[in-house]
């Protein structure tokens, strides 16, 4: 019997923490606590949403190596464990929970909370660099290496992130929340995408059709994230509720209240899949994945 959406999500899930797994440092040595921290908040669960994008996107364009696409896919993970580390911490958003389990500078205080941070983006970037073989391949990991330090960079996640951070407790006008929905959420998202992409082999042309499919599926996420900080709870989603309320922040249920909010979701899923149509490449799971992104509860 064929498995259902979800259940081949969660096996898909399965696997891929496999592998991010695979690519951990072992707990040892006089830096072993500032490892069990990274470790910790690695092992947390979540989706795996950006590395299974990425291989999945890999996949459709034909590639097969596993020992190229999978040092990217545990270093995206580790750069966006890393941010979620940061986020968390008093100077940010605060937050005490992640994934229903206390968060690093809960668990090890703040100053090791940011180490880990810092670890992991670091570590990331040396669990990619095990792609690189010394052959005529590694145009397409160079390639994919600079993808990988932009899109998370100054003009990417962090200038999103940047923004966000002074947006707090000021109105701001709707194209500046766009900026920060479109890089703190959505870069991340295309990074892994063009990455699968580009260490396939696709055309500039097609790399810059799926970085378009990623933009869309960034933004109808993380408007669905706003959504759901009003209609969700706790236990759903295994972190606070009603944190943007409480710091004060610019989204865009506030901005264009709840009903154009899940319009703007259904606008920015079509226009995602129809990009993604346009690239006449099969992956009947990547196409299913993009459209139940948007219509997540949790």
């Amino acid at each position: 019997m064929e498995l259902s959406l979800k259940e081949k999500i969660e096996q898909r899930t399965k696997e891929v923490e496999a592998v991010i797994y695979s690519f951990l440092p072992e707990e040892e040595g006089y830096q072993k606590t500032v490892i069990s921290a990274m470790n910790y908040t690695m092992q947390a669960g979540g989706k795996r949403l950006r590395p299974m994008l990425m291989e999945e996107t890999y996949r459709m364009f034909g590639g097969s190596d596993r020992g190229i696409i999978e040092p990217f896919m545990a270093a995206i993970e580790m750069i966006h464990t890393y941010s979620l580390i940061h986020d968390d911490l008093p100077a940010l958003d605060n937050d005490d929970y992640r994934r229903g389990r206390k968060t690093a500078h809960v668990v090890y205080g703040e100053a090791m909370a940011i180490l880990a941070g810092d670890a992991l983006l670091n570590y990331a970037f040396e669990t990619a660099s095990k792609a690189f073989r010394g052959t005529e391949e590694d145009i397409r990991t160079a390639k994919a290496f600079q993808i990988l330090a932009v899109k998370p960079g100054i003009y990417g996640m962090i200038g999103g992130q940047t923004a966000d951070v002074e947006s707090e407790h000021r109105k701001i006008p709707f194209e500046e929340l766009l900026f920060i929905h479109e890089n703190k959420t959505a870069a991340l998202i295309e990074c892994a995408m063009m990455i699968g992409a580009v260490l396939a082999g696709a055309s500039r042309e097609e790399v810059r059709i799926v970085e378009q499919v990623a933009k869309k599926t960034g933004l109808a996420f993380q408007i669905q994230d706003d959504i759901l900080d009003k209609t969700s709870t706790s236990e759903e989603l295994g972190k606070p509720v009603g944190s943007d309320e409480k710091n004060e922040k610019n989204t865009y249920v506030s901005m264009k209240g709840m009903e154009q909010a899940t319009e703007d979701v259904r606008r920015f899923t079509e226009e995602a899949v129809a990009a993604f149509d346009s690239l006449h490449r099969e992956n009947a799971f990547l196409r299913a994945l993009l459209l139940e992104l948007s219509g997540r509860k949790k």
